[in-house]
């Protein structure tokens, strides 16, 4: 066998982290980035969500211009998008103008996320090789998810919070410096089609129920028309994608229960952890009284599990199917959040934080055992032909519920931030979570007994 050569992998993994890291360490300072720009819990879920929704969007069109125009190129173009997207974002001067800066990060971050994946898969033809650079990857992720809080905090705690963008410009110049001594270039023979109609269907559709969830009681009258409206292109998208000869997501590829079962849990996952992520850091510096760094710190006990447990879910799906072990992974994510919201209603503020943080080791322990398996097993129920369609079926499912969970969790809250609201947005997750463990239980198939040798 040739010599594995872990300087690509680790050079694409490290244009990678950046993506992921941003992310998380937003997440911490977004108390101090809506009192400085002067926008509410609606504004917060709108600088997740922009960001989200223009990833989603372009996720799924920037694989093929990869194909077409280069993977390198993509990576490179997409590095440079996302600095300047990231100095956009640091001098934004209200609600509106930083929202638009992270859907341009979002935007950029699919095309280095997209070019460094089909980076990878391309340079490693040997499995054995490709299965450890995919394994790099994700370390360098994991370890982004998990001290994104962390450094967040302790930058905005000490710079304040712009310096989170701005600390990603001297990365971002080392990326793009670094990539093209170390990665070739590879482009295909041939390019998958762009489908221009369909990524701009979806994208409408989730972003019309959004803002349908974000309106709230304060306008009765648009939001069911709104919620309609995302409705009604969401079907749109489906017919349109029925009459596509090679459509981005068929929808026949859903038509298994398993499947089903899959792509519910892709969706509750998002929500039960990763939307409830989104809301800890209020919940903390609210509930508490916790300064930006503190709360970081704190996040740790919901993200840590993240960079070293995914292997146990490995060897549980790989023992014993995915059953049993995806159901189990929802109901402690969904334990995890109905401890939470015991928390946000405990008068003994020493019990409350006792119970916060057994809440968050909770949802971090049950997103760790299913998050990085769930891929793989939707990939494994669909055909070898549209495994990368499969793929791209992950991330809105993922995406999709994070940015809806975002802003249904955030309608709950409430304008005035009350510890009750907080109970309410925990409350709600923890069910939506608990519907993914139905799903897992009731769908996905059971195990096969292996005859006895």
């Amino acid at each position: 066998m040739s010599r594995f050569h872990h300087t690509p992998a680790l050079a694409l993994s490290f244009a990678a982290f950046l993506t992921q890291l941003d992310v998380t360490a937003v997440v911490v300072a977004m108390p101090s980035i809506g009192a400085d720009l002067g926008f509410g819990i609606a504004g917060f879920a709108w600088v997740m969500d922009a960001y989200s929704l223009a990833f989603t969007g372009l996720l799924l069109a920037s694989g093929a211009l990869a194909d077409r125009y280069g993977r390198r190129r993509a990576l490179l173009l997409g590095n440079v998008g996302f600095a300047l997207a990231s100095l956009a974002c640091a001098f934004a001067w209200d609600g509106p103008s930083l929202w638009l800066a992270r859907a341009l990060q979002g935007a950029a971050a699919a095309f280095v996320i997209t070019g460094s994946i089909s980076l990878i898969a391309g340079l490693y033809a040997d499995a054995g090789h490709r299965a450890r650079a995919f394994a790099v990857t994700g370390i360098v992720s994991g370890v982004a998810m998990a001290l994104g809080p962390t450094l967040g905090g302790a930058v905005a705690s000490a710079f304040g919070w712009r310096w989170i963008f701005l600390a990603n410009l001297p990365f971002c110049l080392l990326a793009g410096w670094m990539l093209p001594r170390l990665v070739a270039e590879m482009r295909p023979d041939t390019g998958r089609p762009l489908d221009p109609t369909g990524i701009l269907l979806l994208t409408l559709a989730l972003s019309l129920a959004v803002e349908a969830l974000l309106q709230g009681s304060s306008m009765p009258v648009t939001r069911p028309t709104t919620l309609l409206g995302s409705a009604v292109i969401g079907l749109m998208f489906v017919l349109q994608q029925r009459r596509q000869a090679q459509p981005i997501l068929d929808p026949a590829l859903l038509a298994r229960p398993a499947m089903i079962a899959s792509a519910t849990l892709l969706v509750t996952l998002s929500v039960g952890y990763w939307s409830v992520l989104v809301y800890l850091p209020l919940f903390l510096q609210a509930g508490f009284g916790f300064s930006v760094d503190m709360s970081g710190l704190v996040l740790l006990a919901a993200t840590l599990p993240m960079l070293v447990l995914p292997p146990v879910g490995g060897r549980l799906v790989s023992h014993w199917g995915s059953r049993w072990p995806f159901t189990l992974a929802l109901l402690i994510v969904a334990a995890g959040d109905l401890v939470l919201a015991g928390a946000a209603t405990h008068a003994s503020s020493a019990i409350a934080f006792g119970l916060a943080l057994t809440g968050m080791a909770c949802i971090g322990i049950g997103a760790a055992l299913a998050h990085s398996q769930l891929s793989g097993a939707v990939v494994a129920l669909a055909p070898p032909a549209q495994a990368g369609m499969a793929s791209a079926l992950t991330i809105v499912m993922r995406q999709g519920g994070f940015a809806v969970g975002i802003a249904a969790l955030g309608a709950a809250v409430g304008s005035d931030r009350a510890p009750a609201g907080f109970a309410q947005t925990f409350a709600l997750a923890a069910c939506i979570a608990a519907v993914g463990a139905i799903a897992a239980w009731s769908l996905l198939p059971r195990p096969v007994p292996q005859p006895a040798a």
